[in-house]
């Protein structure tokens, strides 16, 4: 028994040996660098979940940099999922490089899911994105003058972090869809694509002028044309002259409609044609139809007594004798010299 307890007694004391040497390590670190931190406040990280030694390499790195700040606001961040040795390596940047950033502002950057410490290298050094974005499968803009003729476009965009816009602000992605959208829309404007090919800096400069960084977390130092170039000379299959393929595909189609309107006009005419023949064979139809009423109009005359024979033979020598000058009347008509 006396054994045991003696066994127990050595347990219990070493496991708070153990520890005490466990931050005595780290105690010890952050005393030599000047950022002091109690073994008490070392204790509660443990007891919190924090890792002690990345919240004292954090502190020491501010603390040699220039900075102070408590253990309890990086322990925060910490415990809120945020990358605390990220948000201190960029608040020492900014430090260096005189931009005026706050731990709550660089902490909310940073939690809002964007790189920091990136932003603040963007802020002092320019990046520059191509447009359009080639890993996206596309290397030039596709833009037509008013002139009808194609043009490809490759610009190159500087922008620089604006750390105040950070938070909510538009991607590259925004800046690259916006620029990409004005030099198509200046090139549209564009009289001719030689206007484009002697001064592609004014095609950049109108696109500048546009306000495209506006609610966005870049500002657009500059826009330079890169490429520019016409659309099918190195290609079989492309088209360097849209406006003469428009106008032959429009004079095709006018083609077409006129060719349509003047089978149109052609049926009509025949269907006209075919109802005025219709009408003549009514009218001789009723033509026949009134003399077959003749003779029958001279019996009637007969049985009334209003007709005589007499009368009758008189009639039919007049209708004989005006057959027969009918028939000479058209004979010397045709023995007339023409």
């Amino acid at each position: 028994m006396p054994l045991a307890v003696m066994i127990l007694l050595a347990l219990v004391a070493l496991v708070p040996t153990m520890l005490f040497f466990y931050f005595l390590k780290v105690w010890i670190r952050a005393l030599s660098a000047g950022a002091r931190v109690s073994l008490a406040n070392l204790v509660g990280m443990k007891l919190r979940s924090v890792r002690p030694d990345l919240i004292v390499d954090a502190r020491i790195r501010l603390v040699k940099a220039g900075l102070d700040l408590d253990t309890d606001t990086l322990e925060a961040h910490y415990l809120a999922g945020g990358n605390v040795i990220n948000v201190v390596q960029a608040l020492i940047a900014a430090d260096k490089a005189s931009i005026d950033l706050s731990f709550q502002r660089a902490a909310a950057i940073d939690l809002a899911g964007r790189d920091i410490l990136d932003a603040v290298k963007t802020s002092v050094k320019t990046k520059v994105i191509d447009c359009p974005d080639p890993s996206k499968g596309t290397t030039m803009l596709d833009a037509v003058a008013k002139d009808g003729i194609r043009l490809l476009v490759k610009a190159r965009i500087t922008v620089r972090t604006n750390l105040d816009r950070l938070v909510g602000g538009a991607t590259e992605e925004t800046i690259i869809a916006r620029v990409g959208q004005g030099i198509v829309s200046a090139i549209g404007s564009s009289k001719t694509y030689k206007e484009v090919l002697e001064n592609p800096d004014e095609i950049s400069q109108k696109v500048l002028m546009s306000g495209l960084d506006a609610q966005t977390a870049f500002e657009i130092v500059s826009i330079d044309i890169a490429d520019v170039s016409i659309a099918g000379v190195s290609g079989t299959h492309e088209v360097a002259n849209v406006g003469a393929l428009l106008e032959t595909e429009r004079a095709e189609a006018d083609k077409k409609m006129r060719q349509a309107e003047a089978e149109g006009r052609r049926a009509m005419a025949v269907a006209n044609e075919q109802e005025m023949r219709a009408r003549v064979q009514e009218m001789q139809a009723k033509v026949i139809e009134a003399q077959a009423e003749v003779p029958l109009a001279i019996a009637h005359a007969f049985r009334e007594g209003n007709l005589g024979v007499m009368d009758f033979y008189r009639m039919q020598n007049i209708l004989a004798d005006t057959s027969m000058r009918e028939s000479l009347g058209g004979e010397q008509g045709d023995q007339q010299p023409k």
